[in-house]
């Protein structure tokens, strides 16, 4: 065996060999292969994705198919595939440097612009790979899992493979596809915090567990055919709450199927102004972006008002946290001064919030088949710009997703 070994050797490379003992060549082929097979492995851990190098406009969206591959660097983090994820204004936003100051702060290098940039807050995929504290008899490894990816994180979900913590995912219905799975996670857990979290309409066990809540509470949503508030709809009636929404009147059927008791077009003053009749309202939430300006022009009575047009990133970028901070603070004080002057409720900011128990809610929905995943457009991967542009074009009627398989 030894022999045939050394006659491999092409004659130009035995001088290489000449006066070595057999041990030595056998050693010296071995680490040859070992070599080949490194270089395998580490062409095996590269993937392709969509990354930014500087903030801008949709040109700074750069496709490269040597993009590092995520590992697992806490016990707690999963490693997914990616079939399928979405484009949602934030990263829209993000694209242009929205946030820039808060996200430096919260990767805990605030003196450092973290780039490159891959942005995606949400995904469908296959769980390839679990830390040692996640729990694989909740997760287990080849499945088909739904998650989203904190904010925080630079590596997103607009690439072959993302890596996040275990409290971000969860196991998809089986009822949806790849890219029904993809569009329901950041609005849904959105519209949720925003309901549960912020306005507490199920009380304690509504914001602590999957139980919801809100039977018999009057809820306007305001921007009803979009992403958040299509799924604020859907969870809202299967609690048993009495919905009523405004849109453009051209969506004014689709959002009549999702379940809203009541339409209007927002366009319409005369319409508008009949939502006076089923006041008060035990909340208003807001999902078309019109912030606590909104408010003020509302006639009727309310108990509470939900926007997710909070004005706290904006502040911070233009002034710096510390000054960013008492700004919003001044912004939302005034907002409710005004408010509760005239005799309406409280106004308050909502946020998209990464939970477990919204998660295993928003799975309940899907299997009961009382929510829907509403799809405006789906692109290939490699039309990852063109649905960026969708997205900032606006009017949508539900998610923009983009296929990786």
């Amino acid at each position: 065996m030894q022999l045939k070994l050394l006659l491999r050797v092409p004659a130009r490379n035995f001088h290489i060999f000449y006066g070595k003992s057999v041990a030595s060549v056998n050693n010296m082929l071995n680490e040859g292969q070992n070599d080949v097979q490194t270089q395998t492995h580490e062409h095996k851990l590269k993937m392709s994705g969509w990354q930014i190098h500087n903030y801008g406009d949709f040109d700074e969206l750069l496709f490269s198919d040597r993009l590092k591959m995520p590992q697992i660097k806490q016990s707690n983090e999963c490693l997914v595939k990616v079939h399928a994820t979405s484009i949602n204004p934030i990263d829209v936003a993000m694209l242009g440097g929205y946030g820039a100051a808060v996200l430096k702060v919260l990767r805990c290098q605030p003196s450092v612009i973290e780039f490159p940039l891959t942005l995606g807050r949400e995904f469908c995929g296959t769980l390839i790979q679990n830390g040692m504290s996640v729990n694989n008899f909740k997760l287990p490894v080849g499945q088909r899992v739904w998650g989203v990816v904190p904010v925080q994180n630079t590596q997103g979900a607009h690439a072959e493979y993302v890596c996040v913590p275990d409290y971000c995912v969860g196991m998809v219905p089986e009822s949806l596809t790849n890219t029904e799975a993809a569009s329901v996670l950041y609005a849904g857990l959105t519209a949720w915090s925003g309901i549960y979290l912020t306005a507490q309409l199920g009380g304690v066990c509504g914001a602590l567990t999957a139980d919801g809540g809100g039977a018999n509470k009057r809820v306007l949503v305001l921007g009803g055919s979009g992403a958040v508030g299509s799924l604020a709809i859907q969870i809202l009636r299967a609690q048993g709450s009495q919905v009523l929404a405004t849109c453009s009147e051209n969506a004014i059927e689709l959002v009549q199927n999702l379940g809203a008791d009541c339409v209007i077009d927002y366009r319409n003053p005369s319409k508008m102004a009949t939502l006076r009749n089923f006041a008060p309202y035990d909340l208003v939430l807001d999902c078309s972006g019109q912030g606590t300006e909104a408010a003020e022009a509302l006639d009727f009575k309310y108990d509470q008002y939900v926007t997710f047009s909070s004005p706290l990133l904006k502040n911070i970028d233009s002034s710096g946290v510390g000054l960013g901070l008492l700004k919003n603070f001044a912004n939302i004080l005034e907002a409710n001064v005004k408010s509760l002057t005239n005799r309406k409720g409280l106004i308050k900011y909502g946020f998209f919030i990464p939970a477990p128990q919204g998660i295993e809610l928003l799975k309940q929905l899907v299997e009961r088949k009382k929510l829907l995943p509403l799809i405006d457009s789906c692109y290939k991967f490699n039309e990852l710009p063109e649905a960026f542009k969708r997205v900032k074009a606006g009017h949508l009627r539900g998610k923009v997703v983009v296929s990786l398989d």
